[in-house]
């Protein structure tokens, strides 16, 4: 692994549908370019391959995609953003500098994987995903 990876904002991609995330996941990195690309986890469904949520594939995508430089956490629906609550009230479940980024779930993804992508920090990364609720479609 390079420094400049070790240096980029992870991504987490959490909806209740593991199709959805890896989807999602897919575009936006597809969409970020050439190039080194920021670490991105999707985080979909439950366990057994359900629809719904689960904090332990949270935790993982979360851990897999952590190199030290914050992680951006982008939920889909209510108890997604519920679940990644509760996580980061424990504490001890995310790594240092994971974050809950409130930004539209397709639009932020790829805006924060386009900005992480360019090394960016974690800041402007919700900065630019928060900002894709600003796009216009008319």
């Amino acid at each position: 692994m390079s420094d400049t990876t070790e240096k980029l904002v992870g991504i987490v991609l959490v909806s209740h549908s593991a199709a959805v995330a890896a989807s999602v996941a897919e575009l936006a990195t597809g969409l970020a370019g050439g190039g080194t690309t920021a670490p991105v986890a999707p985080a979909g469904g439950t366990p057994d391959g359900g629809l719904g949520t689960s904090a332990e594939l949270i935790a993982a995508a979360a851990a897999a995609v952590d190199r030290g430089a914050g992680i951006a956490v982008l939920t889909d629906l209510g108890s997604a953003v519920l679940t990644v609550k509760a996580l980061l009230a424990e504490g001890d479940e995310l790594p240092d500098g994971a974050r809950l980024v409130d930004a539209p779930f397709v639009e932020g993804a790829v805006a924060a994987v386009v900005t992480a992508s360019a090394g960016a920090d974690l800041d402007a990364v919700e900065a630019a995903a928060a900002e894709a609720y600003s796009y216009r479609k008319t």
